[in-house]
């Protein structure tokens, strides 16, 4: 079994210890001991990894494409040999089975690789003029990124932030979650070890308030990447509106589930059931609120609890787990209160809603049924291993409920209805709709959210583009 690795930062190439700095303790969920002590940034590193991330964008801003593609190509081919240890370390930190880590990843093998592709379509174009003039319009890199990743995807977040500015020619300083940092770290010294010039991707840790606060008051930072909460998501965009910085924001969801009486209700109980606990719940586009029509409610109800009575919880290193425990003590603590009051408003509880085991954040995964709309669970994102399952009397309802709340990051329909299905296409706000499918993420494709889930996407072609501004030349 991978050991736990020592902890610290990268700061221009070099590891940055723990000893006499602040710390932070890393603990393994699944049994809430402490396994590695993290290094904190102060402002003197902080300072340090801004004048470095200036000297990496004068360096990465005139590489070739043939040199980024072959950094990108060169740290998937080692995640891809590193996979087991990587995989093993994420499992330790935050929790998710083994086989999710691994599958997270290939997540990244596959982003890399696709930038690595990418970097030789970054277009512009030549507009139409008059003999003698020249007007073209081009791209080029928006400068050093400050990016700042949540501990869900541990792998996989530190791999959107670091690959689409590496792709795009900027430098990056990462900001990873300080529960889950080895995993990071490891994503980013396969870039490391690929060649990338060590002045362009750097990892710092800290106090979080402290690192954003000094990153983006610094006028070397010229965009913000941020993946959270929509509480500090709405924070960060105002600090960056001071340096008007660019800014990518993939914030919170409520994930509205649409269930009509037409579709395959066996095929959407197997493919919803096994997402919704797909890391213990603690994904951003988890399928969460259930608008069932109620021709089918009582057969869809009845289905779901069965197989979600079937899940086994345990350790994510045991083969036989299906679902770890959650990632910190804060997740548990927030399934009580939220169940909690569900229930005490008339919410119908059907299995789970409570804590498993006495070691580790455990909580059982929990279906909830006929819940007022007023209760907290319905209006905030639950982020944990529950489901919402309420019966709707048609499709204007349906779509109504989807669209109630302010979150538009992912939605999920199930239907055998083609005109129905390009009604929920135009009428479902969101940025992002599966349809029969739980598939909504690939490396081409934009993952980004609207209204509260924030703006700006990562992945595809227009990840890349994120990280880019755009200038026309006028020549006369």
């Amino acid at each position: 079994m991978t050991d736990y690795p020592s902890l610290h930062m990268i700061i221009d190439g070099q590891r940055v210890a723990g000893e006499g700095r602040r710390t932070h303790a890393v603990v393994n969920p699944a049994t809430g001991e402490t396994i590695g002590e993290l290094p904190l940034a102060d402002a003197a590193d902080l300072d340090r990894a801004l004048e470095t991330a200036a000297k990496g964008f004068r360096i990465w801003r005139d590489s070739t494409p043939q040199q980024r593609a072959a950094v990108l190509q060169g740290a998937a081919r080692l995640m891809l040999e590193r996979q087991e240890d990587l995989a093993r370390i994420a499992t330790m930190e935050e929790g998710k089975t083994l086989p999710e880590a691994r599958i997270e990843v290939m997540m990244n093998v596959g982003l890399f690789n696709f930038y690595a592709g990418e970097v030789f379509r970054i277009y512009g174009r030549t507009l139409v003029r008059p003999a003698g003039q020249r007007s073209t319009v081009m791209h080029e890199p928006v400068g050093p990124v400050a990016a700042f990743a949540p501990w869900n995807f541990p792998l996989g977040n530190p791999g959107r932030k670091l690959g689409a500015p590496i792709a795009a020619g900027c430098s990056v300083i990462l900001k990873a979650a300080e529960e889950t940092p080895a995993s990071a770290l490891g994503v980013l010294q396969c870039l490391l070890d690929a060649g990338l010039p060590k002045e362009v991707a750097q990892a710092v840790f800290g106090v979080p308030d402290e690192v954003s606060r000094h990153l983006l008051a610094s006028p070397i930072i010229r965009k913000l990447s941020f993946t959270g909460s929509t509480v500090i998501g709405k924070h960060l965009a105002k600090l960056a509106a001071d340096n008007m910085l660019r800014t990518t924001m993939e914030l919170g969801g409520h994930g509205p589930v649409l269930v009509f009486g037409d579709a395959d209700i066996d095929k959407a109980l197997d493919t919803m059931a096994a997402s919704k606990y797909r890391n213990a719940g603690q994904v951003c586009v988890s399928p969460t609120r259930f608008i069932v029509e109620e021709s089918v409610f009582d057969r869809f109800r009845d289905g779901f609890v069965e197989r979600v009575g079937r899940i086994k919880v345990g350790d994510g290193l045991e083969p036989a787990s299906q679902m770890g425990p959650m990632a910190n003590p804060r997740r548990p603590e927030a399934m009580d209160r939220l169940i909690g009051d569900a229930t005490t408003r008339g919410a119908k509880l059907h299995t789970g809603g409570e804590r498993v085991g006495n070691a580790g954040y455990f909580y059982a995964p929990t279906v909830l049924s006929e819940i007022p709309l007023d209760a907290a669970i319905m209006n905030e994102e639950p982020f944990g291993p529950v489901a919402l399952l309420n019966p709707f009397g048609g499709e204007e309802a349906m779509v109504a409920e989807a669209n109630r709340l302010p979150y538009g990051l992912a939605a999920y329909a199930w239907t055998d209805s083609a005109a129905r299905q390009k009604r929920l296409v135009r009428e479902i706000e969101t940025g992002m709709l599966g349809i029969n499918t739980t598939m909504i993420g690939g490396a081409d494709s934009p993952f980004g959210g609207v209204k509260w889930s924030g703006h700006g996407s990562e992945d595809g072609p227009e990840g890349v583009l994120a990280c880019m501004v755009t200038k026309a030349v006028h020549e006369g």
